[in-house]
């Protein structure tokens, strides 16, 4: 391995280890959960959405609620703020989460069906699962933090 291309790992893994940030991202990770869990519920028990189907739209709430969160709290000094540049990182934003996303769904339906978890309960272990790829990805993609 050359030496820049050490340096780009190692200057990377540095920027996620940000205690601080990691916290935050954490704390606005639980209110998406809520968020998330909320809508789930919502769209299954009262709507008689399909479990699958409620959990994506569920995510896409979830999602606008993080980034709006995440871009003015854990992240706020990363990046420029013109309408352009936000519309870009929320963009950026699901595409990098879909990763966190699909794990998050693996579990989730492997645990309702496989192993007959209550939905609610299955989500919940399903966003703890998907948690480190969102917060890798959304680092290091959508906010760059190691470019600080």
């Amino acid at each position: 391995m050359s030496d820049s291309l050490a340096d780009a790992i190692r200057t990377r893994f540095r920027a996620l280890l940000s205690a601080s940030r990691f916290s935050q991202f954490a704390g606005v990770g639980g209110v998406g959960a809520i968020v998330d869990n909320g809508v789930l519920l919502m769209l299954v028990e009262l709507a008689d959405a399909g479990f699958v189907l409620a959990k994506v739209v569920a995510w896409a709430i979830a999602i606008a609620v993080i980034f709006a969160i995440n871009e003015a709290w854990t992240f706020a000094t990363f990046g420029d703020m013109s309408p352009r540049a936000l519309a870009v990182r929320l963009s950026r934003s699901y595409v990098v989460r879909f990763g966190g996303f699909l794990v998050t769904l693996a579990v989730y339906w492997g645990l309702v069906i496989l192993f007959d978890v209550m939905y609610l309960l299955a989500n919940v272990i399903g966003i703890g699962a998907g948690f480190f790829v969102n917060y890798a990805s959304e680092s290091l993609f959508t906010w760059k933090v190691h470019r600080d």
